[in-house]
């Protein structure tokens, strides 16, 4: 493992994000390296004194009591109890419908998760030998490798004329799935491409977040949801979707 790799890995492995196996070679290298153990002991120190400083902000009474009396009142005001029984037996579908807040809640965490997720396996693809499965520039060899191997395969885009070139495939897991992965290079640096089958149609325009420094485009389309993920500048990131996108619809019109 090169410094620049393992530099990459640092911040995962204090967090207790790495899997065993790769948590193990980042620590064989800090062992080997003093220029990593160093970078090591310094973001160690910068985490246990965030931890030990109070950063967070606490919202003021106030503003809780004028969120609560904005919402919609429910006909009874179910207790903190039977709310909490209600979680555990599966029937607390009614509360939530009561405010709306708790499915809102629910939802953006879930996404913030699953985001955080596409991150960490794309921090494990930059390792060496993850980073595909089949290697090639052909959209008609990654296309058909993926087949069988998921219930619905990932479309596969030959953009290198738009300057993303197309470099393999392989399968990854993201929210507990096995999903698909398609792998483009922009100049030096890696897109990940994910893609995952939704139950919700309807398609989602593309948003823009950014997470422990790489940039996340993730938008759904026709069953599909996509989150491409690079170190790329966002509007690299951007161009890359919006051509990818713009490919698709000329497939399907075509």
């Amino acid at each position: 493992m090169t410094c620049e790799e393992a530099e990459v890995l640092l911040h995962a492995l204090i967090d207790g994000e790495l899997d065993a196996g790769h948590a193990r070679e980042v620590e064989a290298h800090i062992e080997g390296c003093a220029h990593c153990t160093a970078l090591m002991q310094d973001y160690r120190e910068i985490s246990q004194a965030m931890a030990e400083t109070e950063v967070r902000y606490k919202a003021p009474l106030e503003l809780r009591r004028k969120i609560e009396k904005a919402l919609p009142q429910p006909q009874a005001v179910p207790s903190r109890r039977s709310v909490l029984r209600g979680f555990a037996l599966g029937s607390a579908v009614s509360a939530m419908a009561a405010t709306g807040l708790f499915a809102i809640v629910l939802r953006n965490d879930d996404e913030q998760r699953i985001e955080a997720e596409v991150v960490s396996a794309h921090l494990r693809s930059l390792q060496a030998g993850h980073l595909t499965d089949v290697i090639s520039t052909d959209q008609h060899t990654v296309k058909p490798w993926f087949n069988g191997k998921l219930d619905v395969s990932p479309p596969v885009i030959d953009l290198t004329a738009q300057g993303f070139t197309l470099i393999g495939g392989r399968l990854d897991y993201v929210n507990a799935r096995e999903i698909g992965a398609v792998v483009y290079k922009r100049r030096q640096h890696v897109i990940n491409l994910f893609v995952a089958q939704t139950a919700n149609t309807e398609r989602r325009a593309a948003t823009m977040t950014t997470l422990q420094g790489f940039n996340i485009r993730r938008w759904s389309d026709r069953g599909l949801n996509y989150w491409a993920v690079s170190d790329i500048g966002a509007d690299e990131l951007s161009e890359f979707g919006e051509k990818f996108e713009t490919a698709m619809r000329a497939n399907k019109e075509g």
